[in-house]
């Protein structure tokens, strides 16, 4: 069965069992940035429901100017005061060296991208780095904190400046 096929019957099965709509605004008032990597089931991880956070998600739980448009929007329009970094070990993005991943994208398309990968070394140094993107941003607001989470444990380990 084609994946897509599978993934809308299982919608269907969950729309029999739709509790209803969640609230609009997120009640947590949190907005989390992470990674889309697969092994991370954010709001199981956190113990929240739908309606309760808002999560952002891209390759490496980078803060880029598309996550600093998404957290304005967040922030101003549905009321977020907080921010929850997380990022964690084994992450594709800790192996992606920028020039090469560039180069393999022009040679394979014929056109350089624009934007960098964000290939990094050390996944805390990448939490601050992280980190400070968001608190230099006149953009975005309220309190950051950082994570590493460790996908072999789950466990969260904050990261500070």
């Amino acid at each position: 069965m084609d994946p897509i096929e599978q993934l809308l019957k299982n919608e269907a099965a969950y729309a029999e069992k739709f509790p209803g709509e969640a609230p609009h605004l997120p009640e947590m008032k949190v907005a989390v940035v992470t990674c889309m990597d697969c092994r991370i089931d954010v709001e199981t991880m956190l113990g929240v429901e739908p309606g309760q956070i808002h999560v952002i998600r891209n390759a490496g739980g980078l803060v880029t100017p598309d996550t600093i448009r998404t957290l304005a929007a967040s922030q101003r329009s549905l009321g977020t005061k907080y921010v929850m970094l997380i990022q964690h070990t084994d992450c594709g993005m800790s192996k992606t060296n920028d020039e090469v991943f560039l180069a393999e994208l022009e040679k394979d398309t014929g056109q350089r991208p624009t934007w960098k990968p964000g290939g990094f070394k050390d996944v805390r140094e990448s939490v601050r780095n992280n980190m400070k993107k968001l608190l230099d941003s006149p953009f975005v607001g309220g309190a950051v904190r950082g994570f590493v989470l460790d996908v072999k444990t789950a466990r969260l380990e904050e990261v500070t400046l």
